[in-house]
């Protein structure tokens, strides 16, 4: 185990430091932001490839018009936030990664895990979801604490 010294106050890791909090609430909120306006742009494609191959199958593929959405947006997880960054791009733009707090790399499973409970919870609970920050340790929301994740600054 390393530890350092930080303004008089022993730092063992980086998700111990105080600082790599800071500012995560409102850089998360803006990352979704993002990140759906990606997943949104990408859904262009992606619908005229199900759009034309509803007309090579006579109607068939365009059955798929339903799940394209979510299709799209676990694919984009799972090769962004469960890549080697531990990030989606709107989360590399704004700044902030996800951690495991036992220090192990985000897979693309957990990091799949970790969205669908995030929207199950917007469904459940809506915006309120982000009132478990305010009294959680580490503005943690609540798929993060049952996941044991954090997000953290990538800058501290």
């Amino acid at each position: 185990m390393t530890t350092r010294a930080l303004d008089g106050e022993i730092v063992t890791t980086r998700l111990d430091d105080a600082r790599a909090y800071d500012g995560v609430r409102t850089r998360r909120v803006f990352a979704c932001i993002i990140d759906y306006l990606i997943v949104g742009l990408l859904l262009i494609p992606f619908g005229i490839l199900v759009f034309f191959l509803g007309l090579l199958t006579f109607g068939i593929g365009w059955s798929l018009f339903g799940i394209l959405a979510p299709l799209v947006a676990v694919i984009y997880v799972w090769n962004t936030l469960g890549g080697r960054n531990q990030a989606t791009v709107g989360m590399r733009m704004m700044g902030v990664r996800l951690d495991r707090l036992d220090g192990r790399p985000i897979d693309g499973l957990t990091a799949t895990v970790h969205t669908v409970l995030f929207w199950a919870g917007n469904v459940a609970l809506t915006p309120l979801v982000l009132l478990v920050t305010l009294f959680s340790d580490r503005k943690r929301t609540l798929h993060d604490i049952l996941l044991g994740t954090v997000v953290t600054r990538d800058d501290r």
